[in-house]
């Protein structure tokens, strides 16, 4: 009897930037302004020439780097495979080798069981397995060393997007939300990284005034990757960083914003309303400029992940998923679930601790690393 079956039962030293201070922001929300302070920004901070920054290498790969030697960084599917260790071996490893071919009731009800631990959930594992069983007859495959390739090709497509990610191609704004704890401030610092090495300009905005240190520890990113950061002092109107920011990037003529907002409780609405404030602000002020919004979950929470993508998702307008600390769980079947039940493609996933272990979602190489 399968497990399922069973369980059913039961970041100063810089000059400020000589910029007057953004209108204040009573004509976004009149009544608002009664009840928040809007205080100025604290300075807009620049990388000083000396300050230590990312080793050039450490954003490196395979494809624009073929002939460097063995041993530079790892490729990404390697990364990716080592990332996903945990749940190969622990679930998938055992099934699809070794002496026993057959595909009979108990190799279906082990698949089964693997997928559910694996935090794919029933409604997707059931959906997932009529498929397999039906290619398998369609092909006449009787052998589990044959059947593997076909459950990687099903997996990749649960997980496949047409969509076009815009800030890789075009000016954008980036608003990452998500609880506390989940790698947003990390993800945040790598993205800034990843895309000021591929020559983007980017500006980041520490919409986080809730946490103490939030606006600190995003500086220290900015220093790393290079980049300039609009925040203002613990406590501010977060709307009024993000109105400040774009200010700030209009006038640089950056392409690319990255903001962070708090991350309390998914389940408090104060913050809700705040993301939504937020994103009217974006919205009205770089109208013709096209947003993205990530939700950053953390992949050892499981299906609790689907919970708090549903709730951000009905007050921020959620356009795709960074799933972190993949190399940390058994549960990397998440990924297949938050397509399949939330429609959300899955952007990023991080399989590391490294400033280039943050790593743009492909699902073909993460069917092929999870099995």
């Amino acid at each position: 009897m399968s497990l399922f079956k069973r369980s059913k039962d039961k970041n100063k030293k810089n000059q400020p930037v000589n910029e007057k201070p953004a209108a204040p922001l009573a004509e976004i929300n009149a009544e608002e302004k009664a009840d928040e302070a809007h205080l100025p920004a604290e300075e807009v901070t620049e990388l000083p020439e000396e300050a230590e920054t990312i080793p050039e290498e450490e954003f490196s790969n395979e494809a624009d780097e073929p002939d460097e030697p063995a041993k530079k960084k790892k490729g990404m599917f390697a990364k990716l495979k080592d990332g996903l260790k945990k749940t190969r071996d622990s679930l998938f490893g055992g099934l699809f080798v070794g002496g026993d071919e057959r595909l009979n009731d108990d190799f279906y009800d082990e698949l089964e069981e693997a997928m559910i631990i694996s935090d794919m959930g029933m409604a997707t594992t059931e959906k997932i397995l009529d498929e397999f069983k039906e290619e398998l007859k369609k092909r006449g495959i009787h052998k589990r060393s044959e059947a593997r390739g076909v459950l990687v090709e099903l997996l990749a497509e649960s997980m496949r997007t047409d969509s076009e990610f815009i800030p890789d191609s075009s000016p954008a704004v980036i608003l990452i939300v998500g609880v506390n704890g989940v790698g947003k401030t990390t993800s945040i610092g790598k993205l800034a990284s990843m895309y000021k090495a591929s020559g983007r300009s980017v500006m980041l905005a520490a919409g986080d005034t809730f946490r103490a240190a939030a606006a600190e520890q995003l500086t220290i990113w900015s220093e790393r990757a290079g980049v300039p950061i609009v925040k203002h002092n613990e406590g501010a109107d977060p709307a009024a960083v993000v109105f400040d920011a774009i200010a700030s990037y209009k006038a640089k003529k950056c392409d690319l914003l990255i903001c962070d907002t708090a991350g309390r409780l998914h389940n408090k609405k104060n913050l809700m309303a705040e993301l939504a404030k937020i994103r009217r602000v974006i919205e009205r002020e770089l109208p013709d400029v096209p947003v993205e919004v990530l939700l950053v979950l953390d992949a050892t929470t499981g299906q609790n992940a689907i919970v708090q993508a549903k709730a951000f998702g009905e007050n921020t307008g959620l356009t795709g998923i960074i799933l972190t600390k993949l190399d940390g769980t058994a549960k990397g079947g998440v990924v297949v679930a938050v397509k399949d039940e939330l429609g959300l493609p899955v952007r990023f996933v991080g399989v590391g601790e490294g400033i280039d272990d943050l790593q743009p979602f492909d699902a073909d190489a993460f069917a092929k690393a999870l099995l």
